[in-house]
């Protein structure tokens, strides 16, 4: 899809975002971080990325009967050399990391063409890339990453909180995790949870200003986000996330 050759981001940025990774497993980036990083892959365009999340299907595999979620989905496959985007797939998690709506194909509506190509998703995915090849021991790092890349809009209503983690306090199943935000409309709460091996609770923050951006090693902790609510109920009310993973090709 495309070639790589783009120059480095700022080495400190990039540095102070590996050490905590590597010293936490997690990490909360805001937006005046985020933007700059992204802006050095080439991000540009933000208001028309941002709008594809008016376009996005409902989910209709929620188990819990939930009609709160809307999503898109597309795969890539990553290496030094190039981003190419796979044959549309359904997502597959196994009930050990889904118990909820695992253990099903799902097959939801692909990312469009021009998302897929967007310069803002083409800078996501080769930022996080590159920052899982330097976090990666050599020995484990795969020549090529499967990018799985999922849009999701939460829908909150006064007759119905919206879940971003249904499945509650889980990890996915992959090596790691991006969740960039969006843009949040009329809704309160949502706030992730990182929780270590023994499932205490190691840190929590809220994505709020577009670009906040939590980056996570699904190998060491477990991350989950709180219900959002509408806070004017007579309106509303969503929160929209990019969410990337990688794993192993």
């Amino acid at each position: 899809m495309s070639d790589v050759h783009l120059p480095a981001p700022p080495a400190a940025v990039m540095s102070e975002i590996e050490n905590t990774l590597l010293d936490q497993g997690f990490t909360f980036l805001r937006a005046a971080t985020t933007r700059p990083l992204l802006e050095s892959y080439g991000l540009s365009d933000w208001s028309g990325f941002a709008d594809s999340w008016n376009r996005l299907g409902l989910d209709r595999y929620m188990a819990d009967g939930g009609r709160y979620r809307r999503r898109r989905y597309a795969t890539f496959s990553i290496s030094p050399e190039e981003i190419r985007r796979k044959k549309h797939q359904p997502h597959y998690q196994s009930r050990d990391h889904n118990l909820l709506n695992g253990g099903v194909e799902r097959w939801f509506r692909q990312i469009e063409d021009g998302i897929a190509d967007h310069p803002v998703l083409q800078s996501v995915l080769h930022s996080f890339s590159r920052m899982a090849d330097k976090l990666t021991p050599h020995v484990e790092r795969p020549p090529v990453w499967h990018a799985e890349v999922h849009q999701f809009r939460i829908e909150a209503s006064p007759e119905s909180e919206g879940l971003p983690t249904p499945e509650g306090m889980h990890r996915d199943g992959v090596d790691w995790v991006m969740v960039l935000m969006i843009g949040r409309e009329n809704v309160e709460q949502g706030i992730t949870t990182i929780h270590g091996a023994d499932r205490e609770m190691l840190g929590s923050f809220t994505l709020v200003d577009p670009m906040d951006a939590a980056l996570v090693d699904d190998h060491r902790v477990y991350h989950g986000v709180t219900a959002v609510k509408p806070v004017d109920v007579t309106k509303p009310a969503h929160r929209d996330v990019l969410v990337v993973t990688l794993r192993h090709e």
